[in-house]
């Protein structure tokens, strides 16, 4: 970095373990972070044991001051601490908290945001999830500007990643954070030598990346392809996952993948959601005459079990035709 940006004065906020990476970068580049700004400690787990945040634990162990606010809207206490350190920048990673204007306006050179997806694409607060369910083969990080529209504000710099056939979102997570922390440290060294200008977003290309919810996750076998279901259980990964419903309960899809139709299937028309299955492994017929096995399986209230496993414990007989039966959905 350059003389003028090591001199620099930052605020950060940000949260879970995507922002991690990138707290460490601008400790590392010798940068000043006068506070770190978290969410509040959450109880996690079946024990509900409240737990500080990825952010604050990192802050912490380097002897950074930490402070979280439930609210920072109008919340005058924050905002006289953070005018007394007059910041340089505000870095905001996954913070997930919507930025006040008052708080927008405070830093000399703004509130500077990093966002995992090539703006405007994926605006939204599960931008890596959608890019992966909806089959991208592409995507990456975005340094921009914020203001008071939904990732609306100026872009910075950008950087390219591939999303590989077989990758999940949690997968994802981990490559885009560690990527977009040195985009990071290269922007704001741009921003203190005036050699970044920021480019407006064209506003007609943007897309949206909703919060997830829990009915993402239930598989649609007569709507949807079998490579349409496998990307969507790629993006949502851990949560909320790929399910279905046999027999009246809940069936989770640990593992899956697309395939060729089981001979089993025979020439018969079969309709989506029903089960085949072949040699102990556990097929169903998906929208478009397209084919998805269930490789690794947990019932609602058993263990997870892979495809032979389940089928050993649970018969999904009387078959009909061609080893065909059982409909899920």
């Amino acid at each position: 970095m350059t003389g003028a940006s090591q001199t620099l004065k930052l605020v950060f906020c940000g949260t879970p373990q995507f922002a991690v990476p990138t707290l460490q970068a601008l400790m590392a580049a010798g940068l000043q972070i006068a506070l770190v700004v978290s969410q509040p400690d959450r109880p996690v787990g079946r024990a509900q044991q409240l737990t500080a945040p990825p952010v604050k634990q990192t802050a912490l162990a380097a002897g950074l001051p930490v402070t979280q606010p439930e609210k920072i809207r109008n919340n005058a206490e924050l905002r006289t601490q953070l005018e007394s350190i007059a910041p340089d920048a505000i870095v905001v990673v996954a913070y997930g908290r919507i930025i006040p204007p008052w708080m927008l306006a405070l830093p000399r050179l703004g509130c500077i945001n990093l966002h995992a997806s090539l703006l405007p694409k994926y605006r939204g607060a599960a931008p890596i999830q959608w890019a992966v369910a909806m089959g991208d083969t592409y995507t990456g990080n975005t340094t921009m500007l914020l203001e008071e529209g939904l990732d609306t504000g100026p872009i910075l710099m950008q950087q390219t990643h591939e999303i590989a056939p077989d990758q999940t979102a949690l997968e994802l997570f981990d490559v885009l954070a560690h990527a977009g922390a040195p985009l990071m440290v290269q922007t704001l060294d741009g921003l203190a030598n005036k050699t970044i200008t920021p480019q407006p977003q064209n506003h007609s290309f943007a897309t949206f990346a909703p919060v997830l919810d829990r009915e993402d996750g239930r598989m649609d076998f007569a709507a949807r392809a079998a490579h349409e279901l496998y990307n969507r259980w790629r993006g949502f990964q851990p949560w909320p996952g790929a399910f279905t419903v046999l027999h009246g309960k809940k069936l989770i899809a640990h593992r899956m993948a697309v395939a060729a139709e089981p001979a089993a299937a025979g020439s018969l028309t079969i309709e989506p959601g029903r089960v085949c299955i072949e040699d102990g492994h556990l097929y169903v017929a998906c929208a478009q005459n397209t084919w998805l096995e269930l490789l690794e399986v947990q019932l609602e209230g058993k263990k997870r079990l892979s495809a032979a496993e389940f089928l050993r414990g649970n018969p999904l007989g009387p078959f009909g035709p061609a080893g065909v039966d059982a409909l899920l959905g």
